[in-house]
């Protein structure tokens, strides 16, 4: 990475103060640019899914997963839950996604509130474990909500093998004008459903898997407590990632749960943040991590920067952590700040091998979140901050109440945002196209053919406010 004309500025930057120079380039396509990252998470593009209750589940861990990233499921999650959510994850299709599931005996009110849970837009009716109908929303349009299943369910819906290739699963759904296939295993029960969108994607996107062939996922453990203990039992039930996560990474309490989990030497790459310079992660690689989650006050639910002062410009400290990360042979994450597919290319050219995204997530289907719609018919799901009042009220459910009491007074995030649904990008993997088709072009412009490439090739420049404005689009005309 270098700045144009050498003109680095004296002071520090976010995204929206960068823009990336086109250099000349032989990279004639977006497809043959490899977005797989060299960390050893395994990722196959640079995203990772925040730590956040509002946005990391098991819905979201599997559908990013089959799409080559990784989710981090929470520190708060019970231990139980969270090796529950891994076996499920793992249990998963590479392939297919997991339908929604309902009798024919169940009712059209519990079809409507299950039906947005994946983006598939559809609940598979079984029976004695094999489908004889699919209800879609349109389908539920009208009619009594007390009403069965079963007098509703199209029963002429796609099928295909559990075996047969995506692309025979989307011929088979164009011939028809379907969008939707139903997928049967050899006895004819159900074994999972398929998109046309979907059967594109698997020639698209490869997923990270671990060396069973199983979907990757990550758990994130805090600094309190017996953390060595929750490590290995979160190692033990499957995470293939291990986040040490808390807001104030340069700190002595990280620094010693940190070299207590990595003297363990349990055999899975371990994360440890957040820091924003050079020291700090300099710091956190003595003390054992292997990845450096960089980013304080940038979050979209994060009011740290506002309440404390604290914080850093999102851009200098991935570029500063990332310099220093990579003359001890660790690696960055950029953690926050993330609004536009082009961040997540300018934080790559900054010497990030993954970007964290979190609150962007939580408008999607499958987030946790129950969907909502407002006054004026706009779909959306509640986000809140992990530092809020809401997350500490949740932390802290097990300490008396004095505890619960002093420790409510002081929190820094926002305990409750409506996340928009895009109706474009309902869906996380719509959104995953979405930043995948801006880094790849981004790649090509710099002369870059992978990740690494386009940190050492990116020609940066700097601009006013007016020059970030000249970039939006302007659909609606002048």
């Amino acid at each position: 990475m270098q700045f144009l004309a050498g003109h680095q500025p004296p002071y520090d930057l976010t995204y929206d103060d960068i823009f990336l120079v086109p250099n000349r380039t032989d990279v004639t396509s977006r497809f043959d640019v490899d977005l797989s990252t060299s960390d050893g998470t395994g990722t196959t593009i640079p995203i990772v899914v925040a730590n956040m209750t509002a946005v990391a589940g098991r819905r979201m861990a599997e559908t990013v997963a089959r799409r080559g990233g990784i989710v981090v499921l929470p520190q708060d999650l019970p231990l139980g839950a969270a090796a529950d959510t891994i076996s499920f994850v793992k249990a998963r299709s590479l392939v297919a996604d997991t339908p929604v599931v309902l009798g024919p005996d169940h009712s059209v009110s519990e079809a409507l509130a299950l039906i947005h849970k994946r983006a598939h837009g559809a609940v598979v009716v079984v029976e004695n474990d094999r489908p004889i109908g699919v209800v879609t929303e349109a389908a539920c349009a009208d009619v009594d909500r007390f009403a069965r299943l079963r007098t509703i369910a199209d029963a002429g819906f796609v099928s295909a093998p559990a075996d047969a290739s995506p692309r025979e699963i989307f011929e088979k759904l164009e011939a028809q004008h379907a969008k939707l296939a139903v997928l049967v295993a050899a006895d004819g029960t159900l074994a999972g459903v398929l998109t046309r969108t979907g059967a594109v994607r698997t020639g698209i996107y490869d997923p990270a898997v671990d060396a069973s062939g199983k979907l990757r996922i990550a758990a994130a453990v805090g600094i309190n407590g017996d953390v060595p203990a929750k490590a290995k039992a979160l190692v033990d039930a499957g995470a293939d990632v291990l986040v040490m996560d808390t807001a104030h990474g340069h700190q002595v309490k990280m620094l010693e749960a940190l070299r207590s989990v990595a003297d363990l030497r349990l055999g899975v790459p371990l994360v440890a943040g957040n820091v924003v310079s050079a020291e700090g992660t300099r710091d956190l690689a003595a003390a054992g991590a292997d990845i450096i989650k960089v980013g304080v006050g940038p979050g979209a639910m994060c009011t740290t920067r506002m309440m404390t002062g604290v914080g850093r410009p999102q851009f200098s400290a991935v570029a500063e952590c990332s310099s220093a990360a990579k003359d001890l042979g660790v690696h960055i994450w950029a953690d926050g700040g993330v609004r536009h597919p082009r961040d997540v290319a300018l934080a790559i050219a900054a010497g990030a091998s993954n970007v964290m995204i979190g609150s962007w997530f939580a408008g999607t289907y499958e987030s946790p979140g129950d969907l909502r719609v407002d006054r004026d018919g706009n779909a959306y799901k509640e986000s809140f901050g992990m530092a809020s009042k809401r997350a500490v009220a949740a932390r802290t459910a097990t300490d008396n109440g004095f505890d619960r009491a002093r420790k409510a007074l002081f929190e820094e995030g926002i305990s409750s945002s409506r996340m928009r649904l895009d109706p474009e990008r309902p869906g996380v993997e719509d959104l995953i196209d979405h930043i995948c088709s801006g880094v790849r072009s981004a790649c090509t412009y710099a002369g870059a053919r992978t990740l690494g490439e386009l940190h050492d090739k990116a020609v940066l420049g700097v601009q006013s406010a007016a020059g970030f404005a000249e970039g939006r689009p302007l659909p609606s005309g002048w």
